[in-house]
């Protein structure tokens, strides 16, 4: 009777061993007991850093680099045999599947924002010496005139043949979502490989996919404008599994990025296209978190420009889209209710609900 009451709990806990056995050597080919690789690259006007973790983080983050150059010579108005330079050169043309995607998402996000959002913005920015390091501060009658064709409504586009035309005084800049575009490409790219978990920091546009090797919380930094503190918070989520949408992505838009000064007057790079003139909608930063790394790299500029009360408004009506974190020029700081329990902060701040 010993004997059998031995055997039978031996038995009893083999399938429960072989679970754990099988679970753990799972782990070990997935993340290649803790292996990381890591890269460096330039592009797209910034340092881009990205980490890996598996067995195959090597190969994953070579093809990743290579992804990142294709969209970069695809979108590089500095470039003039991109893509989006011939466009603007010829004011027409069948769209490539990037570029086709690109654009329609951008009069998804135009439309969402009341027109905060617009690649048409192209003229402008060169006018105030953004695109091409000239600065200078255009003055109101230049401004208006380029105006008059800042407008994606006047775009002509068919998602049935992917043409495109457009006004001959029209120009295209797809900077205010490109960088979004490429590390939601790059998280696609991963879920081809055996990878368990990767961090992929495009020049503040911080896409997270799968989990860490240990299991514990991603971190990431919001960025304060005005080097006062460090950061403004710390966000921290749990990690994901399953596939290419096992990520999320979290874009800082601010007037500190890039800016000039000029007779005392400091002008930065994210124009309003209602005035053509620097932002100045009482946010100093704007930080949308979501799983759509395209939506929050255009929607980070767009909520920038609107402000908060038209940015809270927004958030109210595609709730569970994504979240906010809103920074002011009074040094008032908002968390939409989405980050409640995910975000950490020295400041005190108040949940948008």
């Amino acid at each position: 009777m010993g004997n059998r009451r031995f055997s039978g709990k031996v038995c009893r806990s083999i399938p429960a061993l072989l679970v754990c056995v099988i679970i753990a050597c799972l782990l070990l080919k997935h993340y290649g007991t803790g292996k990381s690789a890591s890269r460096s690259v330039f592009a797209m006007d910034t340092y881009m850093e990205l980490t890996a973790y598996g067995a195959e983080g090597e190969e994953a983050l070579d093809r990743a680099v290579l992804e990142i150059r294709r969209i970069d010579e695809l979108l590089s108005t500095g470039n003039a045999d991109s893509e989006v330079s011939r466009l603007n050169a010829e004011k027409e043309g069948v769209l490539s599947e990037d570029l086709g995607y690109l654009l329609e998402r951008s009069i998804e996000i135009n439309e969402m924002s009341g027109g905060a959002f617009d690649i048409t913005i192209y003229p402008v920015m060169k006018a105030w010496g953004f695109a091409g390091g000239e600065f200078r501060v255009p003055d109101d009658e230049e401004l208006s005139e380029l105006l008059a064709y800042v407008d994606m409504s006047r775009l002509k586009y068919s998602r049935e043949s992917g043409r495109l035309e457009m006004p001959r005084q029209m120009e295209l800049d797809f900077g205010g979502i490109g960088k979004g575009y490429a590390a939601q490409r790059v998280a696609e790219v991963l879920a081809e490989y055996d990878i368990g978990g990767a961090i992929l920091n495009l020049g503040g546009n911080v896409q997270i996919y799968g989990s860490k090797p240990d299991g514990s919380e991603w971190k990431i930094a919001v960025k304060s404008p005005d080097g006062a503190l460090p950061y403004l918070g710390i966000l921290s989520f749990e990690g994901f599994s399953g596939g290419a949408g096992s990520s999320r992505a979290v874009v800082t838009s601010g007037g500190y990025e890039r800016y000039f000064e000029k007779d005392g007057e400091i002008y930065h790079h994210i124009i309003d296209p209602r005035t053509g003139k620097p932002s100045d909608s009482g946010l100093v930063s704007a930080t949308v978190v979501c799983s759509d790394g395209t939506l929050a790299d255009g929607l980070s500029t767009a909520i920038f420009v609107m402000g908060y009360d038209r940015a809270v408004e927004l958030w109210r009506g595609h709730k569970g889209e994504f979240e906010l974190v809103l920074f002011d020029e009074q040094g008032k700081l908002y968390v939409t209710e989405g980050l409640d329990g995910s975000f950490a902060s020295e400041l005190e701040y108040e949940i948008i609900r």
